[in-house]
């Protein structure tokens, strides 16, 4: 499988090294030196993009245009989520996109879901913690956001999040996400449901970046024949 990285940064160089591991080939690396939307023709069977939130959705569309199947790993720009899908569709593209490509995280997810739903009876109060490298740019991630989102569908007390700074007073009508950035860690997740005696807490954390460039790897591979809009949940069969 021939595969375009758009993002030749940290994460794709972790790519590429997996890629390659998995006897793929890469016939394309974009950087800033090297922009994709200059890009006139891609000779490649799927592109994977990890950029920055202000360059995604133009990536995408740019790959729809180019009839490119894309796997996109960039968060923080969900608001162009519904333009994205009616491109997706009147193109008939190939786009999958995820908060986190990490197994475990997805797995964590599901975990979330469950412990939402068992405790949800009960006298406690739901926080998320995410800590991320100072290179990530959108707060809250877009991991804590999917977390957040599976616990508020459990749960009949809150209806919504709030990004909150660990130091503001929390109202107990939202659900908290507390974000950190300190230097070169590459993701710690949290869940924590609290109460007056007790505390429960699930915690993913991640040792490093191939967990999400394999996770991303294995989506392009699943990617590859198929139409449409998906996500991490598609590849995983956890829907």
């Amino acid at each position: 499988m021939k595969i375009a990285i758009i993002g030749y940064g940290k994460m794709g160089k972790e790519i590429e090294k997996v890629a390659l591991e998995r006897n793929h080939t890469i016939s394309h690396a974009f950087s800033e030196e090297k922009p994709f939307l200059d890009a006139k023709d891609v000779d490649a069977d799927v592109a994977i993009e990890f950029t920055a939130p202000n360059l995604a959705v133009r990536h995408m569309e740019h790959c729809l245009q180019l009839n490119l199947p894309v796997v996109v790993g960039t968060t923080g720009w969900a608001a162009s989520l519904p333009s994205i899908e009616k491109a997706t569709e009147s193109q008939n593209g190939s786009v999958l996109y995820a908060s986190n490509f990490s197994l475990g995280v997805h797995l964590f997810f599901e975990m979330t879901k469950m412990l939402s739903k068992l405790m949800d009876p009960y006298d406690y109060h739901p926080t998320i913690t995410e800590t991320h490298h100072t290179e990530k740019l959108d707060q809250p991630s877009g991991t804590a956001i999917t977390t957040a989102e599976h616990i508020l569908q459990e749960l009949k007390t809150l209806n919504e999040w709030e990004l909150n700074d660990s130091t503001s007073k929390i109202d107990l009508d939202k659900l908290p996400i507390i974000s950190k950035r300190i230097e070169n860690v590459p993701g710690t997740h949290e869940v924590s449901f609290s109460s007056d005696i007790d505390e429960l807490t699930l915690t993913h954390k991640a040792n490093n970046r191939k967990g999400f460039a394999l996770g991303a790897v294995v989506a392009a591979e699943w990617l590859l024949d198929k139409k449409g809009l998906f996500t991490m949940s598609d590849v995983l069969n956890l829907k």
